[in-house]
């Protein structure tokens, strides 16, 4: 047997109708979550819409998940596009309790990796020694970094590691070849657990794993014992439940609010709801009967 990859759940911000902030609806999925065997959860993310959230908004978010499942379980998320919105918000997580946090690398405007580097100093400088994991998702924010700059800035700057959100995991096993011992990675392609596992990664960040945690959980566990049935069983279900509500923040509230964890399906961004049919089909992935 060797360890199991790990599953941390990337979350969704829930909103009122009206596209408010819905607190008492975040509290009551943070609690879902709490209940689940996922490692931890990435809050303030991607998956949870950051862009359209003001800053006061995210540290409400941050404190009731730390609230919710203590400091050791929560990744707050704290990038921007900018380097001084970014360090204020890291210091400010960092008062709220926090004791992890990641940042999205600049975004809009393409940075160059002088930028990245400054950007992500500033954002260390203010983290007061807090680990603090580099975010890449180079098809949104239109900034590429190579493997080895990512390793270098592991190294020269003290990161704890990264989350990628690139297709396969190439890019990952050079990260992990080039990055200092203990350099922890994680991907954001929430079906390939084991095949990052493979490639010298700490896990997964999973932005469908709210709806279906289990599936996941299971799943690394089965890769950790080795059990070749059992992984087959359950990567049916992660992949049925990717191919249904991943990647989109919209399909994932959906299937809360079916489940009654959430009572709204609003979001702020631009995303399309799903269709009855669609929503067939997000309703039988999150059930397990694809």
């Amino acid at each position: 047997m060797t360890d199991s990859p790990l599953v941390i759940s990337a979350t969704p911000t829930p909103f009122n109708p009206g596209g408010s902030l819905d607190l008492e609806g975040t509290r009551r999925m943070f609690a879902h979550l709490a209940d689940s065997e996922v490692h931890s959860l990435f809050v303030a993310g991607t998956t949870g819409e950051f862009p359209a959230l003001s800053d006061e908004e995210r540290l409400a978010i941050i404190r009731a998940a730390l609230v919710a499942v203590g400091p050791d379980r929560v990744i707050a998320h704290v990038g921007a596009a900018s380097a001084y919105q970014a360090a204020r918000l890291a210091r400010a997580a960092r008062l709220a309790g926090a004791t992890m946090l990641a940042a999205i690398t600049p975004y809009y405007v393409s940075a160059s990796l002088s930028a990245v580097r400054a950007y992500y100093a500033a954002v260390c400088a203010e983290a007061g020694g807090l680990p603090v994991y580099a975010y890449l998702i180079p098809r949104n924010t239109g900034t590429e970094i190579s493997p080895a700059e990512l390793a270098d800035l592991i190294a020269e700057i003290g990161l704890a590691g990264a989350k990628l959100s690139i297709p396969g995991t190439e890019f990952l096993a050079e990260v992990s070849r080039l990055a200092p011992a203990g350099s922890r990675l994680y991907s954001g392609n929430d079906s390939l657990i084991r095949e990052v596992a493979e490639a010298g990664g700490h896990g997964v960040v999973s932005g469908v794993s709210p709806a279906c945690p289990g599936f996941f959980t299971d799943l690394a566990k089965a890769i950790g014992a080795g059990d070749a049935e059992a992984i087959a069983r359950h990567q049916r279900l992660v992949d049925a439940a990717v191919a249904a509500i991943g990647p989109s923040a919209a399909h994932l509230k959906a299937a809360l609010v079916e489940q009654g964890v959430l009572a709204s399906a609003y979001c702020r961004m631009a995303l399309d709801p799903p269709d009855d049919v669609y929503r067939a089909r997000i309703t039988a992935a999150w059930q397990g009967s694809p």
